[in-house]
Parts: C-alpha cells; structure tokens; sequence
C-alpha cells in the first residue's frame, strides 16, 4: 500500500484496484465547523448560499414528523404512481404500513415507517449518495446526544433521511458513505463492504505477526480472516494497509490486540471503487451515477 493513500488507488498486497472514474457531479460541501469561511471554497465545495438556521430546519422536521404524511402522498412522492392511483390501490389492499394492510384513506405515515407497495418497500425521497472524508474526534452516529458527529458534517449536503453505512470509531479517520438506498445497505450488510485502511501501529508489526493475519487467527474461539494485510510501502514496519469486509472497525484494534500492539491511527482510505482523491478531510460530495452503477457490480 502507497504511503501516500491517501489519495491514491491503496492497494494493499497490490491487489486493490480502484473502478471509480467518474468525477463527482456535485458541486460539494459545506465548510467543516471550524474552518475559516472567508477560505476560497475547493474543488468540490458548494457555492455559497442563504443558510437556514439550525434550529428553524430542526423544528420543521420535528413537526413533520409529528403530523405524518398522507400515505396516497408518501406513495405519489415515491415515483410509483398519482395520488389518485394511489388511493386505489389502498383501497385494494396492495399497501402495507409496518406490516399491516392500510385501506384507509388520509391515513397519515412518518417517514421511518416501513411502506410496502405490493410487498416492494418504497421511499418518497430520491435515493442519495454521500461520500464523506471524515475527520478525528467526530462520532459515526446519527443521534443528537453525542456531541459533534458526521450527521452534522453533511447537515448541508441533503434534505432526504440518510444514514452511514458501517461505523468508523470517534478518533478514527477517513470515508464513510450515506444513504437511504435500503436496498444498497441491505446488499452491503449481506455481502459485506470492501474497506481499505491505513493503520499505524505502537511498534513495528513483526513479519511472523502479518503472516498470522494473512492465515487468519483464532480469537476467543472464533477464526477471523481479513481480505488483505501488507506492510505499508516506503514507510516504517508500524504502518499497516488492511482491507476487510466488517462493517464495523472493531475488528481491527481487536486483531491487534490479540496480537500485543496498541493502534495508534486508523484511517479508512478506499469504499469498494470510491476513494479520497480530490476530497479533503471534513468534506463530503455526491457520488456520480457511475459511481453509484458500480456497487451493482459488487
């Protein structure tokens, strides 16, 4: 794996192979909290715009929630049919709400629930595709009580209800994708997600210790297997390139753990195709169509 990552290709064993070509269609992001505003914005940076303020957009999404969506709505917005379609095929029975045939009209939904179209679930949302560079000491949470997290990051890149896809540790750095594709988390918690991290370790990594990863190791009676491992090229023996399909990264400090280092950093440079190239720590973008087609692939 290339030293310089970071916004390479990060191969590990030189395997890897980055897919991604397309350029991001988005015109980017927000200014990390912090950041100096009068910055001329970078590539990928949002044009500068009228903010409402937090708390007027938090309190109409509370009331939103609160009041529900007429479910001939919910389902119009979803691209399936018209209202007035939509009325029929309530009437008929061809919707479910959390399991639960609906036939009545003005029945209000929130946008959690779980609305079934002939037993295909649907979203009034458009499927949105955020890929965000996140920086240290921000939580991988979408819960309000956990100080700064990467929701607020992209508070400015979509009104639709996305979420983060696997889990990066509070001091942790680098991708996490969003979305509300419930068919791509599905896909993604079934099969797994390529991820691609660039480790630094307390000490060097004996040689003895990579071949063990590599074999895979038995940890409290369970066997755990990493995609790839090598040592990190041109760089010292502590720094380590991993890729693994857990959704989670506790996987990581528990490998090394197992094997007496302490871990030091942890940065995830490669989703599957997607890498950082052109995208700075605490900035998000869209993802291109092609980008999005190529998870198809996976």
């Amino acid at each position: 794996m290339s030293r310089q990552d970071n916004s390479r290709k990060g191969k590990t064993s030189g395997r890897g192979k980055n897919t991604g070509k397309g350029k991001s269609s988005a015109q980017g992001n927000g200014p990390f909290k912090g950041e100096h505003r009068n910055k001329p914005s970078g590539r990928g940076n949002a044009p500068v715009r009228p903010v409402t303020p937090k708390n007027e957009v938090e309190a109409k999404q509370k009331a939103g929630k609160r009041e529900g969506i007429r479910l001939n709505k919910y389902i119009s917005n979803s691209g399936v049919c018209s209202r007035r379609e939509a009325d029929t095929f309530i009437a008929t029975g061809l919707v479910t709400v959390n399991g639960k045939v609906i036939n009545e009209m003005g029945y209000k939904v929130k946008l959690e629930d779980d609305v079934r179209f002939d037993g295909r679930r649907i979203n009034p949302e458009p499927a949105t595709y955020i890929l965000l560079n996140k920086p240290k000491s921000v939580a991988t949470t979408t819960s309000e009580s956990k100080g700064l997290t990467v929701m607020d990051l992209i508070s400015n890149a979509t009104s639709a209800h996305v979420k983060p896809i696997g889990r990066l540790g509070r001091n942790a750095t680098g991708l996490i994708l969003f979305t509300n594709d419930d068919k791509l988390v599905n896909k993604l918690h079934s099969k797994g997600m390529e991820r691609l991290f660039h480790i630094e370790l307390d000490k060097n990594l004996k040689a003895s210790d990579l071949d063990k990863i590599k074999e895979g190791l038995l940890i409290d009676g369970e066997k755990v297997f990493v995609e790839e491992v090598s040592y990190v090229d041109n760089a010292p023996k502590k720094e380590i390139g991993l890729k693994i399909k857990n959704m989670g990264n506790s996987i990581i400090r528990t490998i090394f753990d197992h094997l007496s280092y302490n871990v030091v950093k942890v940065d995830c440079v490669t989703i599957a195709h997607l890498t950082k190239k052109d995208l700075p720590r605490g900035r998000w973008k869209i993802l291109t169509k092609r980008e999005v087609e190529l998870f198809s692939m996976l």
